[in-house]
């Protein structure tokens, strides 16, 4: 399918981005304020994270599976109901006991969106038209990861609740799926075993590992460092309101979503390898940055530089992973993608913390530059430039 501006699956498929980053995005800014008022350590705040992402390393196989047998549509609605209704539960929730179970429940709904909104993308769309679809999309994510966070910081100041309330609007979405979305559904010519024999094959390619590799470590950064410790340095060091930290985490995805809208025309003359790698370099910079700058609203540098940094990497990991399958595996291999994605959001902070035990907040974000030095030579010596569907 050709990207047009009449393209009304677009709209949806955008809706679906932005269900996808609301869930932790949101409530990021109310996170040190949650734990004050529900008498929780600090440092254990990372389980309101941890608690929404778990279901996805299970789930995400299994959803793949179905949407590839069944159809994307019979996976995706029931999702969307779920994530919807358990998210908003979560605003009633008066213990922290309570809100981590309803976070649980919530991210059972999650785990398919997170799986197949980039693969409807790599259904409908091919070739360097898919990289610049994609390339829109992140940009949609860049900008839904500076509204939420603004929005949830601003709600945060009426209490810590009210950002919770916003996953209803995956209600009214469930509906334009069901009745507009147009998508190509996989034709059931393999038998269940010649299909995970496929879809193996592909896993356990060289390019496959080494991408799936990338996403682990991009969401390692993006889930420790920032998610979880960005809020908690911003909290402890400079003492901060919600709606500042909603400020900052908001330029950071107007940068990412500027990055990610210039991928179309970049694509013409880099490979989306090249672009991974200039993502990287620019993960190392913001990561060394961060600790040494001495008063908050300078933050704007070295978290617009991770911003960018994001919009780099997301959009052309997303590019060469949809190519790496047809479209009868290719929810299985984002499946897979979406595992080690949810695996990477709930050990960072975990992995994290240890760092921040040992040596304070500069440790943690010196971990993180390591990681983002690990990245880049996964990339370089690793990742081939070659899409094939």
């Amino acid at each position: 399918m050709s990207f047009t501006f009449r393209d009304t699956n677009l709209p949806i498929i955008f809706g679906l981005t932005l269900m996808v980053v609301m869930g932790v995005s949101s409530i990021m800014p109310v996170l040190p304020l949650l734990a004050r008022e529900l008498d929780a350590p600090v440092e254990t705040i990372g389980l309101v994270l941890t608690a929404f992402t778990l279901p996805g390393i299970f789930l995400a196989p299994v959803a793949g599976i179905l949407a590839d047998r069944f159809g994307r549509k019979k996976v995706l609605i029931p999702g969307l109901i779920i994530f919807g209704l358990a998210g908003a539960a979560c605003g009633l929730a008066q213990t922290l006991p309570t809100l981590l179970t309803l976070r649980f429940i919530q991210g059972i709904g999650a785990a398919p969106l997170g799986v197949l909104y980039t693969t409807i993308i790599g259904d409908l769309y091919k070739g360097k038209e898919r990289t610049r679809i994609m390339g829109l999309n992140a940009g949609v994510l860049g900008i839904g990861t500076a509204i939420f966070p603004a929005l949830g910081g601003l709600m945060g100041e009426l209490g810590w609740h009210w950002p919770f309330f916003l996953p209803l609007i995956a209600l009214p979405l469930c509906v334009a799926v069901l009745t507009h979305l147009d998508l190509p559904e996989p034709e059931f010519k393999q038998d269940l075993k010649s299909y995970f024999k496929s879809a193996r094959e592909i896993i356990q390619s060289r390019q496959a590992i080494a991408l799936f590799s990338v996403t682990l470590l991009t969401f390692f950064i993006l889930y420790g460092p920032i998610v979880t410790f960005f809020p908690i340095l911003a909290d402890t060091t400079f003492d901060v309101p919600p709606s500042a930290i909603g400020g900052l985490f908001g330029a950071s995805s107007l940068a990412t979503a500027v990055a990610s809208a210039l991928i179309g025309k970049l694509s013409r003359w880099f490979s989306e390898r090249t672009m991974l790698c200039v993502g990287h370099a620019l993960y190392i910079v913001s990561m060394v940055l961060i600790p040494f700058t001495p008063h908050y609203w300078w933050m704007l540098l070295p978290i617009c530089i991770f911003g960018l940094a994001q919009g780099f990497n997301f959009p052309n990991l997303t590019t060469m992973l949809t190519s790496l399958a047809p479209i009868e595996q290719r929810a299985a291999i984002m499946a897979v993608n979406g595992t080690v994605l949810r695996l990477a959001q709930t050990v960072a902070p975990i992995f994290f913390t240890l760092f921040y035990w040992i040596g304070d907040l500069k440790a943690v974000y010196f971990a993180g530059a390591a990681v983002s030095v690990l990245m880049l030579y996964i990339t370089i010596t690793r990742v081939s430039s070659t899409l094939r569907h």
